[in-house]
């Protein structure tokens, strides 16, 4: 069976490559699932989502990604993400804090926009650390 090329990168730094059965996004228009020899497709990638890679060994790759595009052409997909984090590289605890901080500027003022932002981003690196949120 045909295999998907995958590459994850960050403007920091490759966050993971190799090759998968299907990936799954969370974008603006909703969850995409890409399979080999999907169509061609650009999707705008949600802030705080978590990107799910199925590769058939089991060995299943999660990651927090905030923002950016995912690209799909001839089973080649790259994901251009503003920030991303492995699952495997969460740290739990500082995750957990920065969401109770997070929180409590909402609950302090329910316009605060970047407090909101913030708490997206650490529910999907909980999420993508396996945690419940």
């Amino acid at each position: 069976m045909a295999k998907l090329r995958i590459g994850v990168v960050s403007p920091e730094r490759e966050i993971w490559s190799g090759e998968a059965d299907m990936v799954i996004a969370k974008t603006v228009d909703g969850e995409i699932g890409i399979m080999p020899n999907h169509a061609p497709v650009l999707g705008v990638l949600v802030e705080g989502g978590v990107l799910r890679i199925k590769r058939g060994d089991g060995g299943d790759v999660i990651a927090a990604v905030h923002g950016g595009f995912i690209s799909v052409a001839n089973n080649d997909v790259s994901v251009l993400a503003e920030t991303a984090e492995l699952g495997s590289e969460v740290d739990v605890a500082a995750a957990r804090d920065a969401l109770q901080r997070a929180l409590a500027s909402v609950d302090a003022d329910g316009e605060d926009t970047e407090a909101q932002i913030e708490a997206k981003r650490a529910r999907a690196r909980l999420r993508a650390a396996g945690e419940e949120v």
